[in-house]
């Protein structure tokens, strides 16, 4: 139940605690979360959609019937990565429990796949009723998370167990619940990705094989975690991630451009794009004829990761990428370690792409490395695993 990105359906529905759902709102955009507020018609009685529009930054509907030609409540059930009711009054309780879709709010939830939250909130015979217990039990086989209320003062002098929990409880709970780490909040985490091309004339390039897979698993592993993400992408065919400001580039002129323009406000730097190690001496404006294609002068291209290291301030953390086309014996694992302090990174990943392996796979395997001397064995593994390690140890240097 991982959650592939950072947005939220916040649900309300309509009973006195409706006010309180303000303030989850806040908190949940204060661990990275962009919420998207659907009021049932009884909330609005309680606290109008002016309230949540001014909270959340974005317009708000409860009307299914606007619209309609977007078909809206199944874009909003796919576009979502959770879904959280709350105030989920009995009534509610009941039609999500039985399937029934009367309004703009349950029909997303019955179109939804995402994980689903109901933060119960109603007196205490009404939370206690056979009916309602039932409706609760029958969510949670379902694999729903109901949040058990708290006990308290309700509304006049009622006392019991119905009230609205803490928000602080109900974040720590729905965190649990979707697996969410916001341990990258606040943070500025800068990725490069794909492979460099150097061109010949216009229509040929000196180029390598990287899809740019590892570099997206990053930038989208990073998001997830909360962090405000640059991807600087290397002629990839792969889709923008939403909320990744990706940088189309081509050369290692343009990315060596790219990355001085944004590596000052980084935190963590990842250079998973192959970068091509030289380019033509010169280019040639009109295409050359196979007659005159005989041999290309070359010149090396500058080091990014070297050059730019040497920028760095104290609070930066720098990650390196290594590839072989033979095992990993010792002697490359050496040859790694002396790159990545030529390179001036915290860490290096060295790998094998020999015969074909790595480039354009979903796993990868190889050796992390780190300048304090630890090695880390990466065995076959997916690239969205690397990507949470890699992210892991660097965080733990910048710590």
């Amino acid at each position: 139940m991982t959650l592939l990105g950072r947005e939220i359906i916040l649900g309300v529905g309509g009973g006195i605690s409706t006010y309180k759902s303000a303030e989850l709102l806040r908190r949940l955009q204060d661990v990275g979360f962009g919420v998207s507020v659907i009021p049932t018609r009884a909330s609005l009685n309680f606290v109008g959609s002016a309230t949540w529009e001014a909270l959340s930054g974005r317009s708000v509907d409860e009307n299914l019937w606007n619209n309609v030609h977007e078909v809206p409540h199944i874009k909003k059930a796919r576009e979502a990565n959770l879904i959280v009711v709350a105030p989920a009054t009995a009534d509610l309780i009941a039609k999500i429990s039985n399937g029934l879709a009367d309004d703009l709010l349950t029909n997303v939830i019955s179109a939804a796949t995402c994980p689903i939250v109901l933060v119960p909130a109603m007196h205490p015979e009404m939370w206690l009723s056979a009916a309602n217990q039932e409706n609760v039990a029958t969510l949670r086989r379902r694999g729903l998370l109901v949040i058990e209320p708290d006990e308290g003062r309700m509304t006049g002098e009622d006392f019991g167990v119905g009230r609205y929990p803490e928000v602080s409880r109900i974040i720590t709970e729905i965190s649990e619940f979707a697996k969410i780490n916001s341990d990258l909040l606040g943070r500025k985490v800068l990725v490069t990705a794909g492979g460099t091309r150097e061109a010949i004339d216009p229509v040929r390039f000196i180029a390598n094989h990287s899809t740019g897979k590892q570099g997206y698993a990053v930038a989208k592993a990073a998001r997830n975690r909360g962090a405000d993400v640059v991807l600087i992408a290397a002629n990839s065919s792969l889709d923008d991630l939403p909320g990744v400001r990706t940088i189309s580039v081509s050369s290692t002129a343009q990315m060596a451009d790219a990355l001085d323009k944004e590596f000052s406000t980084c935190e963590i730097l990842i250079m998973a794009a192959a970068v091509a190690d030289a380019r033509p001496k010169s280019f040639s404006s009109d295409k050359i004829k196979k007659s005159n294609y005989q041999n290309i002068e070359l010149e090396a291209n500058p080091d990014l990761l070297a050059n730019i290291s040497k920028k760095r301030s104290g609070n930066q953390v720098l990650v390196a990428f290594a590839a072989e086309t033979l095992p990993l014996n010792s002697e490359r694992v050496e040859a790694a370690k002396a790159k990545m302090k030529h390179k001036g990174s915290d860490l290096i990943y060295l790998n094998n792409v020999g015969e074909g392996a790595i480039f354009g796979a979903d796993e990868t395997a190889g050796l992390l490395i780190d300048s304090n001397g630890e090695s880390i064995e990466c065995k076959n593994q997916s690239k969205d695993t690397l990507a949470d390690l890699l992210l892991d140890r660097a965080l733990n240097k910048l710590r």
